[in-house]
Order: structure tokens, then sequence, then C-alpha cells
């Protein structure tokens, strides 16, 4: 599995910062879905990629060909044909968060449009889930799992300390597991946010 890690914004670790031809690239709701599939799940195929999105192998080809151009994906070295080419996300965190790109109107549309289609997939796959039946998993699964939602009150330095210790943790235990193969093992998605709430309460 290869390191995971996409970032609303630089938090001053070895990760590439998109530039706006790759968010532009990248800015579209298939190319979204294709580049997370590989993230999650690892090398695929056009043909593989199909099945899992339910679009056509031509399609899916395209747009592997658009984000490899980018250098969003890559080809697997020796492993494939000429026929049946396999695709990888390159390991590394990557952060969406641009700011030369975010000062252009175009820039701002592409980081929204990844952004969003990115938060909506993360919360599909975690209603998916809750939805299929926590406790339909296995009881060791269910002990491992964690949906937690907790309000402090902080300061932004105080902000930052924790979203810092939260994604050493993150990072320490990707770079632990990414290639962990065997039986028991399976995808798991991990999930950190903080964020200032409105003083007022209201919802916006």
């Amino acid at each position: 599995m290869d390191e995971h890690t996409e970032t609303a914004k630089p938090l001053g670790r070895n990760e590439r910062i998109l530039d706006a031809g790759a968010l532009r690239a990248l800015a579209h709701p298939l190319r979204v879905q294709i580049y997370d599939i590989l993230s999650q799940y690892g090398p695929q195929t056009a043909s593989s990629l199909a099945n899992l999105t339910g679009e056509s192998s031509g399609a899916t080809s395209y747009h592997l060909r658009a984000l490899a151009k980018h250098d969003l994906i890559r080809e697997v070295d020796g492993r494939g044909t000429a026929r049946e080419r396999w695709w990888e996300r390159p390991v590394g965190g990557v952060s969406f968060a641009n700011p030369e790109a975010m000062k252009t109107p175009s820039g701002r549309a592409a980081t929204q449009v990844v952004m969003t289609e990115f938060l909506g997939r993360r919360h599909q796959q975690l209603m998916q889930y809750v939805a299929r039946g926590m406790q339909s998993e296995p009881e060791d699964w269910q002990e491992g799992s964690l949906i937690s939602t907790a309000t402090a009150r902080l300061t932004s330095e105080q902000t930052q300390e924790l979203a810092a210790k939260m994604q050493a943790l993150l990072d320490e235990t990707v770079g632990r597991y990414r290639d962990q193969r065997g039986e028991g093992v399976r995808p798991v998605s991990m999930h950190v946010d903080v964020f200032p709430l409105s003083e007022e309460g209201h919802l916006r």
C-alpha cells in the first residue's frame, strides 16, 4: 500500500504541493475517484478501475493518461503488458493547498473541485460503513474502529500543536505499515479534522 496522505494545507512535511496544472488535471470527479482508489487499494489497470467505478475501460484509460501527464500517477515498473498496463500512485504525501494557485480564479475553482470530491468520497465511505452495520464487522475490527468528535477551547498555537501531533501519528503509522501484506490485513481509512468553529455557533 502506497503512503497516502492528502492535506488541505502545507504542514511542513516532505510532501508534494500540487501546482495549478496538477490541480486542474485532478479536478474531475472520475479522476479524483481513480486517484483515491489507487491510493487506498494499490495498483490497478484501466479494466479493474472500470469495474470499480462503473465506467468504461476506455474512459478510465483516458483519465489515467491525463493524471500521468502531471506525475500524479505512474506505470508500475515490470508489471503488465502493452495491452494491460498497471498504474500506481507514487509514495508520499500530497497537499492540495498551493498559495500561488489560490491567487487565480481557475486555481481556486480547481482546488475547490478537488477538495469537494475528496471530502464527498470520504463522507460516502463513512456512511457506507455505518449503513452496512458496524455490528456486522468481526469483534476485533469493531474494537479497532473509532468515530469520535470532541470540542475544546484552544488558541491558534495550541491548535497548531495538536494538528502537528496528530499528523505525526498518521505519518508514523502509514510509514510503518504501508507495504504490509498478509492474512487479516485490510485498507483502513484514517481521518483527522482540526478546525476552529464559528464563535456564534451558526452554520453557514
